[in-house]
């Protein structure tokens, strides 16, 4: 019974960015890197995949970001408005 291979992230990465650049056809890469020709494949449909989220959640994250920081600033905004008027009030008598 063959034992089970473990590969880093890294050689992943290489492995799958390798295919998406099409450094070689699937099957001279699995040569190439010894790894079976569906298991590139594999790595390459979920490095596709993650781009996809990862700038999917990369604007989500900024947007929700500047929203946040948006609503603090018109508080702010109110809280000096507020501040302003009383003191013009106060400084009239």
């Amino acid at each position: 019974m063959a034992k089970r291979r473990n590969f880093s992230p890294d050689f992943k990465a290489r492995v799958a960015l390798a295919a998406i650049r099409g450094d070689g056809t699937i099957a001279e890469l699995a040569a190439r890197y010894q790894v079976h020709p569906n298991v590139i494949g594999n790595w390459k449909r979920t490095a596709l995949e993650g781009l996809k989220t990862t700038f999917a959640r990369g604007v989500n994250r900024t947007d929700r970001g500047h929203e946040e920081e948006i609503t603090r600033l018109q508080a702010k905004i109110g809280e000096l408005v507020v501040e302003r008027d009383f003191l013009a009030k106060a400084f009239d008598r």
